[in-house]
């Protein structure tokens, strides 16, 4: 994989002119992908400090980085750079998995691949900014500068695993005197990425913003299939259409009880078929379903609908409700991990004048990307993640062992890691 990141950052802009060239663009490039790569801020300074005293490091051994630039040189050279510079190795990575044929674990209702959208924040200041931040203007008059993007993954109910593709990033668009916002970005995505995915089935999965019929028609203009989060107050046209047909008991619904260990649960499925999306003559049908899982005693435990372009039965209702609950992947395996289980994705790495705190999120979920790839691939690192399934606890032994010993490579390092977790095991 990191051959596909070497051959992404070959393309990289160099604003450099004459000899004023000490470091490569691709020390420079990989510099910065092997903070995130270990989850180790002060990574960069741990291994000059190692080559200053043994003439090797890590960043020479698993990296191949020839010269360590400093963070300040990585910052100013990386500004310029877009971030769609690393859309190709997300493409590459992606395209490896299928060929490979490793993506039919993921395969999810007729064999298509459930692609979660959902929009998440990754900087906030009052102070700090740059021409590509958004603003919210708040009640006290003062301004909150920002960065958010797109963070499209592959997921199924089956898997806690989020494999993720290339992001969308939330910036202000040239000639457009609005603001950027999650939709918009998320209808680009599918203008730049979409045809890629033309002989896949896709299914993609969205929350109640995402149930607009501007979005589902571009959806299936792609080729795509599309199943939404759809929520009363934002669809009452639609939802007046469902009272009508439960009043005139045409509204489909069958009941399932099922036992969690604890006790009994009840799932009630209502659906309706042929249900225009909103309140115009070109108004588009689409089919609706809705699940309420509820305690004997009537306490209603959760309740969410769904607007698809699947016609509903019911012998399908309850795998395609399952297929758009997995939504919820897309924050707790992707998002939430990224910001809370040791990838830290709002620490502010830089921000820059131009590209670079977006870029720098690029670089972390391209490290999450392969940190998924090789638990998905690799039975070293998935017997290593075995052993520590808490990635706090993997970075942490990482940064420690990085930090005092050069490794031969990255298998030499899962090798010693291994070694010496399986003889500290019991037993």
């Amino acid at each position: 994989m990191l051959s596909f990141l070497r051959a992404a950052i070959d393309h990289f802009p160099d604003q450099r002119t004459g000899n004023n060239t000490t470091y490569s663009m691709q020390d420079i490039g990989m510099a910065a992908f092997s903070v995130f790569y270990t989850q180790n801020p002060s990574f960069l300074a741990h291994q000059k400090a190692m080559r200053q005293r043994t003439g090797r490091d890590n960043t020479q051994t698993i990296f191949g980085i020839q010269q360590i630039p400093s963070d300040n040189h990585i910052r100013d050279m990386l500004d310029p750079v877009a971030p769609s510079y690393l859309s190709q190795v997300f493409d590459n990575v992606f395209e490896t998995l299928k060929t490979q044929n490793l993506l039919s674990p993921m395969l999810w209702y007729r064999d298509n691949l459930a692609m979660a959208f959902d929009g998440t924040y990754h900087f906030s200041s009052k102070k700090i900014h740059c021409p590509n931040c958004s603003t919210t203007m708040r009640k006290d008059g003062s301004v909150t500068y920002h960065h958010s993007a797109i963070t499209p993954v592959i997921v199924n109910p089956a898997h806690n695993v989020a494999i993720s593709l290339a992001p969308e990033f939330v910036v202000p668009q040239d000639g457009s005197d609005k603001q950027d916002c999650e939709t918009n970005a998320a209808k680009r995505w599918l203008e730049k990425h979409g045809d890629k995915f033309r002989k896949i089935a896709v299914t993609i999965l969205g929350d109640d913003l995402y149930c607009r019929q501007p979005m589902c028609r571009l959806v299936l203009s792609k080729g795509f299939n599309f199943l939404f989060v759809c929520k009363p107050d934002s669809h009452k046209s639609l939802y007046r259409w469902v009272e009508l047909l439960e009043q005139h008991g045409d509204l489909n619904q069958f009941v399932i009880t099922r036992w969690n260990g604890k006790q009994r649960e009840i799932y009630t499925y209502k659906y309706a078929n042929d249900v225009p999306l909103r309140d115009t003559e070109d108004a588009l049908t689409v089919n609706w379903m809705e699940l309420t899982i509820s305690k004997e005693d009537g306490q209603v435990l959760y309740k969410n609908a769904f607007a698809t372009n699947f016609k509903i039965t019911d012998h399908n209702v309850e795998i395609l409700v399952a297929g758009g609950r997995s939504r919820w992947k897309v924050e707790n395996e992707n998002n939430n991990t990224l910001k809370t289980k040791g990838y830290n994705l709002e620490h502010n790495y830089g921000h820059g004048k131009q590209h670079l705190s977006s870029l720098l999120v690029a670089f972390n979920l391209l490290a999450f990307l392969f940190h998924t790839v090789l638990e998905w691939t690799d039975q070293d690192y998935q017997r290593l993640r075995k052993i520590l399934p808490s990635r706090k606890t993997f970075f942490d032994d990482l940064r420690a062992l990085t930090r005092y010993i050069c490794f031969d490579s990255w298998q030499h390092l899962l090798d010693f890691m291994l070694k010496g977790l399986t003889r500290a095991a019991p037993g």
